[in-house]
């Protein structure tokens, strides 16, 4: 599997005729990544929001299926396998190579397909972390062990936010913050109500199972 990626570097593409160009700085690989699409954004956000992936690369290379050369929009790694991910949106016309430069070794690696469906249904999800991943740039060579397991031993029962700032008021209240949304992602706090109602003072957080 480690030779289907030789080098965990994006193909450098040009940005195709109209795209919008996204950047932002990604945590898991502590390095900016440029997106050229709304679904790719999304996807990223997706990535970096989830516990369980522990490592990715946007625009790895090409595959070729079915006698059709795609670009793979990520390769992502897990701690029990890797895989592709293609997002289904159809590809601008300015990505598509005359010959197979950058082409993958699929073997060992499986395809995943994202429908527009997909992200549509995790709109609300990927909105709250788009709110809270700034907040965590800006503030990740500030986080402390023990502010977070403060946190995690304050949240042995579900608190909402604005408790858990309240209870925590003796320190920085935007690191309180940060570092909360830092355990989120890391998982070792949940709170499924972002998956279906905007980040807010009522927002309910939990430890997770076996950390608290």
């Amino acid at each position: 599997m480690e030779n289907s990626l030789p080098t965990l570097q994006p193909l450098a593409l040009a940005r195709p005729r109209g795209a919008h160009r996204f950047e932002a700085f990604s945590l898991k690989l502590s390095r900016r990544v440029t997106l050229y699409r709304h679904a790719a954004l999304q996807q990223w956000v997706l990535l970096e929001a989830s516990p369980t992936v522990e490592a990715f690369c946007e625009r790895p290379g090409f595959v070729i299926i079915g006698g059709q050369q795609l670009l793979v929009d990520f390769w992502v790694r897990y701690a029990d396998r890797q895989e592709l991910v293609i997002l289904s949106e159809a590809m601008p016309e300015d990505h598509v190579m005359s010959k197979a430069v950058g082409t993958l070794d699929m073997q060992g690696l499986s395809i995943r397909r994202v429908e527009p469906a997909e992200l549509i249904a995790s709109r609300v999800w990927i909105n709250n972390w788009r709110s809270m991943l700034p907040c965590l740039v800006a503030n990740r060579r500030l986080f402390a062990r023990a502010l977070s397991e403060s946190i995690v031993r304050l949240l042995s029962e579900p608190k909402r936010l604005a408790d858990i700032e309240r209870q925590l008021s003796t320190g920085d209240p935007v690191l309180v913050r940060a570092s909360l949304f830092n355990l989120l992602r890391e998982g070792g706090v949940s709170a499924p109500e972002l998956h279906s109602q905007p980040l807010s003072l009522r927002t309910t957080f939990v430890a997770a199972e076996g950390t608290s």
